[in-house]
């Protein structure tokens, strides 16, 4: 817990993901670094990933079969040597996490690696090297443990961002932007706190919160991208947001995710008839790439006017069900469900976001010191879909490529003192008005779902972004007056977020992977380039990886 209103560190790591805890585990000793949590340290996307990590780990799967499924995957939007570079940085990774004590699932082994590979959608070998169907929990769970051993890794649950510290100078005649630290609300204390940090990494996850139905915990709020933008980064891609085909209809589930792994390993998709429907979407049947199942489903949802679809599994064995699946076939015991012997009811929730931070290949944004990694970062890695499970891959990687170019940075002689301003509250008071944020944060998610979900259109964009105007004045306009909250600030990250996704969905107009418009059906290849929006504070870099 913070006592002073001021704190100092060399590395500020906001975010406790695989993205975070890696970089953090990673710091050699010296570094003095706080790592960040919004709730408790454990809560976050990666706690509730299921599938695994993709990786080449198999004598007949190759690099360039890794590198070729997720080009394909990406819809010509992919950068191919960022591909690459993850790809050939996978083994490694997965080398450093059973290094680390991650008990991968080992046997029954498939192939020569002593791992269980399993296979998910888009992948054409069976590469995802997981831990049962809790793979995050295991990893996210094992790094925490390992935590305890890093004494130069200051620790602050329960704080939330409010905005990152920026200045500008002069470098020569060059004008720069530096990122020195953050503000910080103690949500506990209720109360802010500056920290200076001579680097700043944002690994604050995704955004997919922004939407009504989604399979993301509450933290997802898309902060470390909002807070970018507002501090004069770059921000790519932000229309496509990945859709998981597959969440349990149930009110009582709330964001529980039935894993890709299910259909990877021979589970169909079902009409409430019995009836398989995806071959007459993509040859590949169930093992598609997500946006084309995620918009198969749509479809007969909408076509037959029914709340679900349905995945069966249960023509395998029942050992086998239990044995690969042991946290999803409890849970759905426990909501009346037994995969076993019948078919789940699915629908898709909103899942990753492939936008975000524009970095380069150091994981560097546009602002000086400042980093950005995960699911908050636009790497080049996803373009225009995200393959199953590289998202923890890219994680990993982007946390060790992080690492070098900041111990480098660190070793560079600092360029004067920079003094934070403390936090200033003389001019706004308590809000008596809390139904304002209460109100606006549901009428935001649920236009966001209406208007810019799995299908869109030009009338249903220009709807949303009508709203979203409203709302961002109204919000903008309580941030001003009102001391901020936990729940504010969260609402203010998803407004700015929402915006960009809009935005980006209209400057679009073609259908191309995750972003789907009825009024531009079709590919365009002459539209075969990221969605690059530029704040009006944007300041270059003096150099890019």
């Amino acid at each position: 817990m913070m006592q002073k209103e001021n704190l100092s560190f060399d590395v500020l790591i906001i975010g406790s993901g695989a993205a975070g805890l890696s970089l953090a585990l990673r710091m050699p000793p010296g570094i003095k670094t706080a790592l960040v949590a919004k709730r408790e340290l454990v809560e976050g996307n990666t706690l509730y990933a299921q599938g695994g990590i993709s990786a080449v780990l198999d004598a007949r799967d190759s690099v360039n079969s890794h590198v070729q499924d997720t080009l394909d995957a990406g819809a010509g939007l992919c950068d191919e040597a960022v591909v690459r570079m993850v790809v050939e940085h996978g083994p490694d990774n997965i080398r450093w996490l059973f290094e680390e004590g991650v008990e991968f699932t080992r046997t029954p082994p498939t192939g020569d690696s002593g791992y269980h590979l399993t296979r998910e959608g888009g992948h054409s070998h069976r590469r995802v090297v997981h831990a049962a169907d809790a793979t995050g929990h295991a990893i996210e769970t094992t790094l925490l443990r390992r935590l305890d051993s890093h004494p130069n890794v200051s620790v602050f649950e329960h704080h939330i961002a409010v905005d990152l510290i920026t200045a500008e100078h002069h470098h020569g005649r060059r004008l720069q932007r530096r990122c020195h630290g953050a503000y910080l609300l103690s949500i506990r204390e209720d109360r802010v706190v500056s920290v200076s940090a001579r680097c700043v990494v944002l690994a604050t996850g995704g955004a997919s919160k922004v939407y009504l139905y989604t399979s993301n915990p509450d933290v997802a709020t898309g902060d470390g991208i909002a807070m970018a933008w507002r501090a004069g980064c770059r921000v790519a891609n932000m229309e496509f947001i990945q859709f998981h085909p597959t969440c349990l209809f149930h009110p009582a589930a709330k964001s529980f995710l039935i894993s890709e792994a299910v259909r990877g390993e021979g589970g169909r998709l079902l009409l409430p008839d019995g009836t398989r429907f995806m071959e007459r979407f993509d040859e590949r049947g169930e093992l598609a790439p997500r946006d084309i199942v995620a918009r198969a489903i749509d479809h007969e949802m909408k076509r037959l006017g029914i709340d679900c679809v349905y995945l069966d599994i249960s023509h395998k064995p029942a050992a086998e069900i239990e044995h690969l699946f042991p946290t999803i076939h409890q849970r759905c015991l426990e909501l009346g469900f037994d995969m076993r012997i019948q078919p789940l009811p699915v629908v898709p929730a909103a899942h990753y976001t492939c936008g975000g931070v524009r970095t380069d290949r150091l994981a560097r944004t546009d602002v000086d010191g400042l980093y950005a990694i995960g699911e908050t970062a636009y790497t080049g890695l996803h373009g225009a879909n995200r393959m199953a499970s590289n998202s923890l891959l890219e994680c990993l990687v982007f946390s060790e490529l992080a690492l070098a170019d900041i111990l480098r940075e660190l070793e560079q002689p600092q360029r004067g003192e920079f003094a934070i301003a403390p936090w200033d509250e003389s001019r706004v008071t308590d809000s008596d008005e809390e139904v304002v944020v209460s109100h606006n944060w549901d009428e935001l998610r649920s236009f966001m779902w209406d208007y810019v979900g799995i299908v869109r259109s030009n009338k249903r964009l220009e709807r949303a972004r009508r709203r979203v105007n409203l709302l961002r004045h109204e919000i903008n306009e309580y941030y001003g007056n009102f001391r901020v909250s936990n729940d504010l600030l969260e609402l203010r990250n998803l407004v700015d977020v929402a915006d960009l996704i809009i935005e980006s969905a209209q400057r679009r107009r073609e259908s191309r992977g995750l972003h789907y418009n009825i009024d531009f059906p079709d590919r365009d290849d002459h539209q075969a380039m990221p969605t690059m929006l530029i704040p009006d504070n944007y300041v270059p870099r003096r150099s890019d990886a």
